[in-house]
């Protein structure tokens, strides 16, 4: 078993005032919501990020159920030799279920919080999983090799990206000239979807925001209970 631990400097913008764009980019602030950060980014304002202390909430035994999950990863446009990554991995839910599904290929685990990726560490020790290895990410990319990936996962992540344009076009970057993107996210449209509404995202906010970055939507999946799950392309 072998990690891979790349660790670069974190930092975060400072969030005051009323909605003002900064120079050279795309993003404006204001006060921060309830639940949000008050960065705004085409539209939306990004929300506040899960701590690793929600570790038993990614962890609760009625995921499965609830999620779908096992339908969600029949579903992954994968193989026995596929190079994944699962950005914003966590407690490693879908990474050990994925790293089962690619036996001769690798699963990366991507995660900001350092205390996330050790208990995918742990947890790989325990179970003797010799595919997974973990990745020290930052706020504006992943960390992975460009042009190595035939699929990047996020979870029920994308929404808490502080900042969505950068680690988008960091992603697009790693993965092959075929590779994939896929999103799974608790369906905005649906109000009763007992998620925060910050902690949801519409199909029509998450086309507007990787369409302009580079992607293009391959597959709506609607066959999950409660989430969307979204395959995205890479646009010539």
């Amino acid at each position: 078993m072998r990690y891979l631990l790349i660790v670069l400097s974190l930092f975060f913008l400072p969030l005051s005032g009323e909605v003002t764009a900064q120079s050279g980019n795309e993003y404006s602030h204001k006060e921060p919501s309830r639940d949000g950060i008050g960065k705004i980014y085409r539209g939306r304002e990004i929300a506040q990020l899960m701590s690793f202390h929600g570790v038993a909430w990614l962890e609760r035994d009625s995921r499965t159920e609830e999620e779908n999950t096992e339908l969600a990863i029949a579903n992954l446009p994968i193989n026995k030799n596929s190079h994944v990554a699962d950005v914003g991995a966590g407690s490693g839910f879908y990474t050990f279920r994925i790293a089962s599904k690619v036996p001769e290929g690798k699963v990366y685990a991507v995660d900001i919080q350092q205390d996330a990726l050790d208990y995918i560490e742990n947890k790989a020790i325990n179970q003797n999983v010799d595919n997974v290895f973990t990745v020290l990410g930052t706020e504006k990319g992943p960390n992975l090799p460009e042009k190595t990936m035939d699929l990047v996962i996020m979870v029920d992540v994308y929404h808490e990206l502080a900042f969505p344009k950068e680690m988008l076009q960091n992603i697009r970057k790693s993965l092959k000239p075929d590779g994939k993107l896929l999103l799974i996210e608790y369906r905005g449209e649906d109000p009763k979807v007992a998620i925060k509404p910050l902690h949801k995202m519409t199909v029509k906010q998450v086309k507007k925001e990787l369409e302009a970055n580079g992607f293009k939507l391959s597959t709506n999946g609607q066959f999950l209970n409660i989430q969307h799950f979204l395959v995205f392309e890479k646009e010539d």
